[in-house]
């Protein structure tokens, strides 16, 4: 699968208003479970902040959107 996103892209999650705005830090490899393979090109490390805590998750690049707008994690 090819990748969509590149570290530093602005991105969302599916179907979620208010889902926060979150930056691509980088692909991590993932086991499948069901064909048990690692899978390099799939799942996305992004960050966010919520009332000035950090969060890091990992999401599958076809649950994200890329957003338009982009800008800074704080809110000032």
């Amino acid at each position: 699968m090819p990748r969509k996103f590149k570290p530093g892209d602005w991105v969302k999650l599916k179907g979620k208003f208010a889902a926060p705005k979150m930056e691509v830090l980088k692909y991590v490899s993932k086991k499948d479970t069901l064909l048990d393979l690692v899978n390099n090109n799939s799942y996305l490390q992004c960050v966010w902040y919520t009332n000035g805590e950090r969060n890091v998750e990992v999401f599958h690049q076809n649950k994200l959107i890329k957003c338009i707008k982009t800008g800074g994690l704080f809110k000032t």
